[in-house]
């Protein structure tokens, strides 16, 4: 999996696009919706920053700031990183830890493309062990 190309790990579909002058409580509301941690911030083609869970209680909440009236582009981290599609997951991994961050937008000829989470790796783990536990709790359902 951690030489898997990311473009085979990212989630597109739900990918949020921003306009820098969105309140930060209409980015929660839509990333709540979608259940992502993260908004992509971009204007026209062009990614300017990123808004993250952590960027809400950091530079917002614990700052005082008022969620209805405190636009994106005021407390957005830029310029963001990103990666190219042909990034390796473990690549990206070790950018994510060594800069402190959990999601990277992924950029093809200066496009957004898509985001790669550290959550991406958790997920098909995830999904088998899922798959398993089921298909044991089935197996000591049937009848001996």
């Amino acid at each position: 999996m951690f030489d898997m190309p990311i473009k085979n790990l990212m989630e597109s579909k739900k990918l949020i696009r921003l306009e820098p002058q969105t309140m930060v409580n209409e980015a929660a509301k839509r990333m709540e919706s979608k259940n992502v941690g993260a908004v992509l911030v971009v204007e026209g083609t062009q990614l300017l920053g990123i808004f993250t869970e952590r960027d809400a209680v950091f530079r917002v909440l614990a700052k005082g700031l008022d969620a209805k009236t405190t636009s994106l582009r005021d407390v957005m981290t830029t310029p963001p990183a990103t990666l190219p599609p042909h990034s390796t997951y473990g690549h990206a991994l070790m950018v994510m830890h060594d800069n402190g961050f959990r999601h990277v937008p992924v950029v093809e000829d200066g496009k957004v493309i898509g985001i790669i989470t550290a959550r991406n790796a958790m997920d098909p783990a995830l999904e088998d062990f899922v798959s398993e536990a089921r298909r044991r709790e089935h197996y000591r359902e049937e009848p001996v």
